[in-house]
């Protein structure tokens, strides 16, 4: 389960954490310019599909992450990686029209049945937007001032039926917790613990264990070799003072954040 943190400020200032969850198996290199075609894209690459979980565009700025979501899976001849919508996204291409079933062909840009079911968040100074495909239906919602925080079942306040024990339980504790403390104030050249000061307990893990159903820093070792975890946290923020993208590929540990360049 992956999870998105949100703050909205009244003088435009936005924040973003984002946690992604994934078989540690599968291989990604850390955020840099790794796409040719999207030459201004920062972000982290899925080595497997090629495509990206959080992606920033310093010059807009702009932000876009992706969560699986809920709901009708694509046909498996058809299905495409759901990791180049934060690249469309995040480069100012359209992800579907909103509010309307989509029958078209994969040939067509809008189409978005060859996807299984993402929430896609997409943001820019004073402003978010959360897309929800659920394999039939987009839907897209402008999230108010304040602070929120996303699932794979949805919108904090506003999940699926279907949402598992983990998500409400992660969302009751660290909702309270993240409300709790001031939102941070991220300036470039401060250090990451400066500049997240207010938030970065918690995204440390705030003490819990990672088989925990409140914990943000998740593991799972299942029979067949495999394990499920939390693989990164990236930390974005457009403030009045400039841009700010920091990165942990080592989640839990205080001492793995490091700031990634923009340039």
């Amino acid at each position: 389960m992956c999870t998105a943190i949100l703050g909205l400020g009244p003088d435009g200032t936005l924040l973003l954490a984002g946690v992604r969850d994934e078989f540690l198996q599968r291989a990604w290199v850390p955020p840099a310019h790794l796409w040719p075609d999207y030459p201004a894209l920062i972000g982290g690459r899925d080595q497997r599909a090629g495509g990206t979980w959080l992606a920033v565009d310093p010059t807009a700025p702009r932000v876009a992450c992706i969560l699986n979501g809920r709901g009708q899976q694509a046909p498996p001849d058809i299905r495409e990686s759901r990791g180049e919508l934060p690249l469309r996204a995040a480069a100012r291409e359209p992800i579907g029209p909103a509010g309307s079933a989509r029958s078209h062909g994969p040939a067509d840009p809008d189409d978005l049945t060859t996807f299984d079911p993402f929430l896609l968040v997409v943001a820019t100074p004073g402003r978010a937007d959360l897309l929800n495909w659920d394999g039939d239906r987009l839907t897209r919602r402008t999230l108010d001032p304040g602070l929120h925080l996303v699932v794979n079942s949805g919108l904090a306040g506003d999940l699926r039926s279907d949402a598992g024990e983990h998500e409400t339980e992660r969302i009751r504790h660290f909702r309270a917790r993240l409300a709790a403390v001031p939102f941070p104030q991220p300036k470039p050249g401060d250090t990451v613990d400066e500049a997240w000061a207010p938030w970065l307990p918690l995204l440390n893990g705030d003490g819990l264990s990672a088989h925990d159903p409140r914990a943000l820093i998740v593991r799972r070792e299942f029979e067949d070799g495999r394990t499920w975890g939390t693989t990164s946290i990236s930390l974005v923020a457009f403030t009045p003072a400039g841009l700010r993208y920091d990165f942990n590929a080592h989640p839990g540990d205080p001492a793995a954040w490091y700031p990634v360049p923009l340039g």
